[in-house]
C-alpha cells in the first residue's frame, strides 16, 4: 500500500558539518520534497542543515512548517521566514507537535537532537503509536555505523528483525522518498 505522505518531518544538524557533502544532501532533499509536493517539517532552526533545508524549500516555492521552543528560539536564531512557525513550551511539545504534523519522518547527518529525535520516533513505532514512515538519509556513509549497531542489536536479541526493519536508509533523497512512500499501487 502506498503512504500518502504529505509532510515529512526531517530531523537534522543545527550545524553544517565538515563537509559540504551535507548541505548539498540537505538541498538535494528540498528539491525531491518539493518535486513530490510534501511539505516540510523541521525544528524552526535558521543554522546549520536545519535552515539549508528551509531555505531551499522555500527558494523553490515549497511549504515549510518550524516547530521551535521558545528557549531555543533565540540560540538557534529561529527561522521567521517559514510559511508558518509554531513556538512552544519546551523540547517534548516540540517533538510531540512535529509528529502529530508529520506523515512520515527522516532523519539526516545531525548530532544528538537527531538521534534522540529519531530513536523517540522509532520506539513509538515499535509500541504501535505511530505507523509513520521513516528513514535515514544516509549521506556519505554517515548513518553506516548506526545501521550496523542497530543489526547488532537485533541479532544480539535486543531489537525484533520487523523493528530494525522500521529504519530504512538510502544516500540518495529521491529513492528514500520511494522507499518510504510504499509500493506504486
Amino acid at each position: 500500500m502506498t503512504n500518502n505522505l504529505k509532510t515529512i518531518c526531517v530531523y537534522c544538524g543545527a550545524s553544517n558539518g565538515l563537509d559540504a557533502v551535507y548541505a548539498d544532501a540537505a538541498r538535494a532533499l528540498a528539491q525531491a520534497l518539493v518535486a513530490h509536493n510534501i511539505a516540510l517539517v523541521y525544528g524552526g532552526g535558521k543554522v546549520g542543515l536545519m535552515g539549508v533545508i528551509a531555505d531551499e524549500v522555500l527558494r523553490l516555492g515549497g511549504d515549510v512548517t518550524g516547530v521551535i521552543p521558545q528557549a531555543l528560539l533565540e540560540r538557534e536564531v529561529g527561522h521567521r521566514g517559514l510559511t508558518r512557525l509554531f513556538v512552544v513550551k519546551d523540547m517534548h511539545e516540540r517533538k510531540a507537535m512535529m509528529a502529530q504534523l508529520s506523515d512520515g519522518f527522516i532523519a539526516m547527518p545531525g548530532g544528538m537532537g537527531t538521534l534522540e529525535e529519531l530513536f523517540e520516533m522509532l520506539t513509538w513505532a515499535q509500541l504501535g503509536i505511530h505507523a509513520k514512515p521513516i528513514g535515514l538519509l544516509n549521506v556519505n556513509g554517515f548513518y553506516d555505523g548506526l545501521i550496523g549497531f542497530v543489526a547488532h542489536q537485533r541479532d544480539q536479541g535486543f531489537v525484533r528483525p520487523e523493528h530494525a526493519a522500521l529504519m530504512q536508509a538510502d544516500a540518495d533523497a529521491s529513492v528514500l522518498l520511494a522507499r518510504l512512500r510504499g509500493p506504486a499501487s
